[in-house]
């Protein structure tokens, strides 16, 4: 294999060839850019703020357990992220895009929705002596991969309805997060979490935040950081909203392929009634 082979720059090598791309632009950011940094910002302080949570309580030669405020931190974290990654595609529209945005985009997107989420998985589950370590260890490498598998996919695949091809990552993160705050660590919320794995690497479309569904998303993020305030301030009705907002979440992210599954169901009878019509 050659040097170019490689890729690899030697004096005196190809010293012909020009610079292929874009190479000035790639270097300047744009507004869409700092919004999908700060995505990736807010993922990396998400798995800070846990780290710190059990790196404290085990200084202290205590067992690690989990402390709501912390994790309530983390996800506000994740739902600034997801804020942020609703809003840089419709900045990058509507002003303009670097050459490196979709791939700033992608990059952010794996640590506060594949990596943060699936550390999550390890900090709730890993040190609760309930499950061994290893299966939690698999869910949580299903969440990452999961969502690395799925913006690959993402970048190469394109559906002919506009819609995303299995769940979006930033939901499925969200989806995790879910079952994390409201329900204790046991082999049926691994179940549910290997489930969330494989939506988010499924065939099932899942429609595009456009218009007045991407008000609706935003909404959503906003009532939800309120709940985790609400609940990491222990204050009068926080768990209710915690365990209403988590259960919604789960609901909605179940609701879309049994819907999607109905749908088609009904296309086939359609099929066949017209196939019996013409005969």
């Amino acid at each position: 294999m050659t040097a170019a082979d490689a890729g690899w720059s030697i004096e005196g090598v190809d010293e012909d060839e020009e610079p292929r791309g874009p190479v000035g632009k790639a270097f300047r950011l744009s507004a869409a850019d700092s919004l999908s940094i700060g995505n990736a910002v807010c993922g990396f302080l998400a798995v800070c703020v846990l780290a710190w949570s059990a790196i404290s309580q085990l200084q202290a030669q205590s067992e690690f357990q989990s402390d709501p405020r912390y994790f309530a931190t983390a996800v506000v974290l994740l739902l600034i992220g997801a804020t942020c990654d609703l809003f840089d595609g419709l900045v990058a529209r509507k002003f303009r895009a670097s050459a490196m945005g979709a791939e700033l985009d992608n990059l952010a997107d794996v640590i506060s929705f594949g990596f943060a989420p699936a550390f999550m998985v390890v900090a709730w589950a890993g040190f609760s002596h309930k499950l061994p370590l290893w299966v939690v260890l698999c869910a949580a490498v299903s969440v990452l991969v999961a969502g690395v598998v799925r913006l690959a996919r993402f970048a190469c695949v394109k559906t002919k309805s506009g819609d995303f091809m299995g769940l979006p990552i930033p939901m499925g993160a969200m989806t995790v997060v879910s079952i994390v705050l409201l329900f204790q660590p046991s082999y049926l919320t691994l179940l549910g979490i290997f489930a969330v794995a494989w939506l988010m690497v499924s065939r099932i479309e899942y429609p595009k935040p456009k218009g007045n569904l991407a008000a609706v998303v935003l909404g959503w993020v906003m009532i939800n950081v309120v709940c985790l305030i609400v609940w990491a301030a222990d204050l009068s009705g926080g768990d209710l909203l915690i365990q209403v907002g988590a259960c919604m979440q789960i609901a909605l992210v179940s609701a879309i392929p049994l819907r999607v599954l109905m749908f088609k169901r009904e296309q086939r009878k359609e099929r066949k009634d017209t196939e019996s019509a013409v005969r």
